[in-house]
């Protein structure tokens, strides 16, 4: 009877989150809050941990970033990469998706790669490579880049106090295993990615669309303007240069504070030392950023508010705060049955918690939630939490049904057709860049544990 109302729960928890993913936006959170309603009020089950640590660094950090962006600190990065691109054309390949991987990496979110997607196409597009190549690598580079950012939410999440962080694993071990696993697992998808399909010239698709009129063959980088013109001009924002800067800095010191835990501050609490926990530390450094960059950049507030940034940033900590709370409800809820169930099992195979992180992370469509959704899972079942660290980038699933966003962005900056959902809708250009660079870097993130730890 016990395990016919688990599976019951476990079948309402799918359907809300199944819902919740198709209605978009903040619709999972949504859902999901109505699914903690279920699970408490109709199941009896004491409510989970409500991921409060998370939502208040994606405040933080959305606030900083959002002030850069009003700022025009963004528009600059993205001309300064263009120009860089563009020097380098025949390489296009592997230096698109290593930029926006570095874009991601240092601004916590996935959406800075929409700058820089149609600049990657054009310079494919007319230095005769077949974009999809360049693009498919650099949209899955740009997910990579978030597990492993010291300003990502997903991050965030692993390292709340009630997670690994109450566990020992610091902001300083992410990046060790995570940052060299994902850039070579970038490498390594790039190298393959430049050797399938046809050559561009020989494309079906791209001579139809020749010899339809829409495009040029005979368009060079420097005979046609450049597509980030507009973007240049507005980078020359004369504070701009003075926002990267402050933002920046506020990197410098998250990383500083999360490597060298003994820089930061500790008080007297009932007897005890305790020191200022990591994600407070984030909270308090971007929230005094946000400022810095209002002040040094001249940006306005509004502008702020009413820029991208914010506001998928915002449908993200509304989509943590349900389907995070209603996953920690469920799984608390139940946690005997599955230490009875499956502890020894995934013990043994701990793999196959990956396999559950990446497939969560599909119905999810956010590795953030994803975390807070399974890792406490994880870490009741007795899993090593250097593994669960290793096992991060499996929450970059949501590749496998291509219709996340930056995917869906991709296909229509690709003016050649390269980049395309295939007949079968799964039979998409992403799928190799996106199951290389995860078996690549749990792969290299497992050797990294097992030598350095």
């Amino acid at each position: 009877m016990a395990t016919t109302l688990i599976l019951i729960q476990l079948l309402i928890v799918l359907a809300l989150i199944f819902i919740g993913a198709r209605v978009g936006g903040i619709g999972l959170g949504i859902y999901g809050m109505v699914g903690v309603f279920i699970l408490v009020f109709i199941f009896g089950l004491k409510p989970g941990n409500i991921p409060l640590d998370v939502m208040l660094i994606i405040v933080s950090v959305i606030t900083a970033t959002a002030a850069l962006q009003a700022a025009g600190g963004l528009d600059y990065l993205v001309g300064l990469a263009a120009k860089f691109l563009r020097k380098h054309p025949d390489h296009i390949t592997y230096y698109g998706p290593l930029t926006t991987w570095l874009f991601c990496l240092v601004a916590g979110t996935a959406h800075t790669s929409y700058s820089l997607l149609p600049i990657i196409s054009e310079i494919a597009t007319k230095s005769k490579i077949r974009p999809e190549r360049p693009m498919t690598v650099a949209t899955i580079a740009a997910s990579l880049g978030i597990t492993g950012s010291p300003m990502s939410a997903a991050t965030a999440a692993v390292i709340s106090t009630d997670l690994l962080g109450g566990k020992g694993i610091e902001l300083k071990d992410i990046l060790i295993v995570c940052i060299p696993a994902s850039l070579i697992a970038i490498l390594v998808s790039s190298f393959v990615q430049n050797r399938i399909g046809k050559e561009l010239v020989d494309d079906p698709e791209y001579q139809r669309r020749v010899k339809e009129g829409l495009i040029d063959p005979n368009e060079t980088l420097e005979s046609v303007e450049d597509t980030d013109g507009q973007q240049s001009a507005n980078s020359q924002h004369k504070y701009a240069k003075r926002a990267v800067w402050a933002f920046l800095l506020g990197v410098f010191l998250v990383v500083l504070f999360g490597s060298i835990p003994s820089l930061r501050p500790s008080f007297m609490v009932d007897g005890e030392v305790q020191r200022l926990s990591m994600p407070q530390t984030i909270e308090i450094l971007m929230m005094s950023i946000a400022a810095l960059i209002l002040i040094v950049g001249k940006a306005k507030v509004g502008d702020a508010v009413k820029g991208n940034i914010f506001g998928a940033g915002m449908n993200a900590m509304v989509s943590i705060f349900g389907i995070a709370w209603m996953g920690d409800t469920f799984f608390n809820g139940n946690i005997e049955f599955f230490k009875n169930g499956i502890a020894d099992v995934v013990t043994q195979y701990p793999f196959l918690f990956a396999i559950a992180l990446f497939f969560m992370s599909i119905m999810l469509f956010s590795q953030a939630a994803t975390v807070r959704t399974l890792y406490p899972l994880g870490m009741a079942l007795g899993i090593n939490p250097l593994a669960l660290v290793a096992m991060f980038p499996a929450v970059n699933g949501y590749f496998f049904i291509p219709n996340y966003p930056t995917e869906v962005a991709a296909i229509n900056f690709d003016r050649t057709g390269t980049t395309r959902i295939g007949k079968y809708v799964l039979n998409h250009s992403f799928q190799l860049s996106g199951f290389i660079t995860t078996f690549v870097s749990i792969g290299i993130a497992y050797l990294i544990i097992t030598f350095l730890y």
